[in-house]
């Protein structure tokens, strides 16, 4: 069975020592209720309840799975019943204005809680996980009487909430959508499609479900232009505010999947239901994009939560399984073997694992930040600068931590070895469970493509730059400029760091220069590139957390062993996965001639 305790030292390491969240919240008055006893008691509180109820059901769930009767979908035993005293414990409120129900708590404190229930239960974790987009989606385009007839349930998790986008003959695609939206006398409109791979898309957890719906308007332009975004209940909202009359969504089927089989994945036939316009007309792909980017930095804590869960099972596994002897010789004589853990491969990975689970973690706490920021932004201008600034960062978290998780969790199932591969001990299924990560939300590939093509060369590289200056002024800052003993021990970090981040510029400018020849430059090079990014911008983390943890050793702390061990995760970080970026600085400069010159006819 899958054992899972929330890492709140970790979590408490970044939040307080690296990032100062207490002086970035201190910054926003909104954040006053904000302090350190308060997020404190919701790190352990949220630590519980996810020890003692979600961890449970976490492999059961899988065995069981949903299913589909009479049209109605029921979901595992206890997900019903963890999503009640999820609600009661209000946690779906936690980080959404007071005025429609919510706590008013940081967005990044949300993002801490959704990370612990993820790696706790993932596919649980997805109900309310789409909830969530569904609620900034309406807080960000609704208008006031939509926010107070949804929003307001949503918050309080009496309701939940789905995204819409894809259909049977498009996926990434969305440009081919033929959903309908049919307008009616009284200012509704008559929305008939299919709409295929809907998580959470129904389920026994709520009496309503809200789904946020892309479909075109019969006089819409083609293509991308002409797609619109409603609001369609499962079932009717009165004007009271209570339930009418079951509203023809449908679920025609559950998809069979490989993993998170307990996160019922529908398809969702839609018989003229009655829809509400969101915003304006022909809109609904830009409305989206808010709803796609909580779903895509939600994913990338898919990654983290792998690698995480992945770790916390193989660790006491290799430091209690007994097998051969040490290479240097016996280091437990007494027994008939020595542990796994002596072992320098179980080693690699074992710290593989949790160089990716803590560095990742770290790149996502630090862009909830900047989700802080935004979402508090004075005017247009700031909002502008750190919706690009996020924007940047989105692709690289989404695309490079799910691949790095599946890598963890693969790793966690190599150091069980055929045990790994058996189902009771659970590492099989974090294997099938992480595997979609790379896939929804659009894949690796598109996401480099949007890093690349749109985030890069569109921008002239301007937020990869301004990051880029970001990272160079933190290496100058520790440099071995100086008689300060902390900043000799960076050094290890530093050069190489700031050596990739000027190659990284570099590189970007040759792939411009390039794609003005040839355009599939930009697709033959977008994976590596982004994958390279990825690398150094855990990099700058790792860094970062060595710098604040040998500062921490110096003042000789009761637990001084945490410390050293983030000094020694962060060596191994830059010794043997950081040199990933030397084969991937290559083959991104490569002419795509290798890939596109072969014929139809030669596959």
């Amino acid at each position: 069975m899958t054992i899972y305790q929330a890492p709140i030292q970790d979590i408490k390491f970044l939040i307080e020592d690296v990032f100062d969240f207490y002086g970035h919240y201190a910054k926003h008055p909104e954040y006053v209720d904000a302090t350190p006893e308060l997020v404190n008691m919701v790190l352990e509180e949220c630590g519980k309840f996810c020890t003692s109820e979600l961890a449970p059901l976490y492999q059961s769930g899988d065995d069981e799975g949903c299913t589909l009767k009479d049209g109605k979908v029921t979901t595992p035993k206890g997900f019903k019943e963890a999503y009640k005293i999820y609600v009661e414990g209000g946690w779906q409120s936690l980080s959404h204005p007071v005025e429609y129900g919510g706590q008013g708590l940081p967005q990044s404190l949300g993002l801490i809680k959704s990370e612990m229930m993820g790696t706790a239960n993932w596919s649980w974790s997805m109900y309310p996980g789409l909830t969530l987009g569904a609620m900034n989606t309406l807080l960000a385009h609704g208008d006031e009487e939509q926010k107070q007839r949804y929003l307001t349930k949503l918050t309080s998790g009496e309701w939940t909430g789905t995204m819409c986008l894809t259909e049977p003959h498009c996926g990434t695609d969305l440009s081919q959508v033929k959903t309908k939206a049919t307008p009616q006398a009284d200012g509704s409109y008559l929305i008939s499609g299919t709409k295929i791979f809907i998580s959470a898309g129904d389920h026994d957890l709520t009496d309503n479900i809200i789904h946020i719906v892309l479909a075109r308007l019969p006089d819409a332009p083609e293509g991308i232009k002409g797609i619109s975004l409603f609001i369609v209940p499962k079932v009717q909202v009165n004007a009271d505010g209570s339930l009418g009359d079951f509203n023809q969504v449908n679920c025609g089927s559950l998809e069979h999947k490989m993993g998170i089989k307990a996160s019922s994945t529908a398809v969702l036939n839609f018989d003229e239901a009655k829809g509400f316009l969101i915003g304006e007309p022909n809109k609904g792909m830009r409305y989206m994009f808010t709803f796609m980017n909580t779903a895509r930095v939600g994913t990338a804590l898919q990654g983290v939560s792998a690698a995480e869960l992945a770790y916390q099972n193989s660790l006491p596994y290799a430091k209690e399984r007994l097998s051969m002897r040490a290479l240097t010789g016996p280091k437990y004589p007494e027994k008939v073997a020595d542990p796994l853990i002596v072992h320098p491969d179980v080693r690699r990975m074992l710290l593989t694992q949790k160089a990716i689970a803590e560095g990742g973690r770290a790149m996502v706490y630090y862009t909830s930040k900047i989700v802080d920021d935004m979402s508090l932004a004075k005017n247009e201008e700031e909002y502008q600068l750190l919706d690009e600034k996020l924007g940047f960062m989105t692709p690289i978290l989404k695309a490079f931590l799910t691949e790095l998780g599946f890598e963890s969790a693969n790793l966690g199932l190599q150091v069980f070895g055929g045990h790994g591969y058996i189902k009771e001990w659970g590492l099989e299924q974090i294997v099938r469970d992480t595997r979609i990560s790379t896939l929804y939300e659009g894949t690796t590939g598109i996401q480099a493509l949007d890093l690349l093509g749109r985030k890069i060369m569109l921008q002239r590289g301007k937020s990869l730059n301004i990051f880029a200056m970001e990272v160079l002024r933190f290496c100058k800052n520790h440099s071995l400029i100086s008689d300060n003993p902390h900043k000799r021990r960076m050094h290890q970090f530093i050069w190489p760091l700031s050596k990739a981040v000027l190659n990284w510029q570099q590189y970007t400018i040759r792939l411009g220069l390039k794609a003005k020849n040839n355009r599939d430059i930009v697709g033959s090079a977008s994976v590596d590139y982004l994958m390279y990014s990825g690398y150094v911008t855990m990099g700058y983390f790792w860094a970062m957390m060595a710098q604040v943890a040998n500062e921490k050793i110096s003042e000789k702390p009761d637990n001084i062993e945490f410390y050293r061990a983030k000094v020694c995760t962060a060596e191994f970080y830059f010794k043997r996965i950081f040199p990933r970026i030397h084969a991937l600085s290559q083959t991104m400069m490569e002419s795509p001639d290798s890939l596109m010159k072969m014929k139809l006819e030669g596959f």
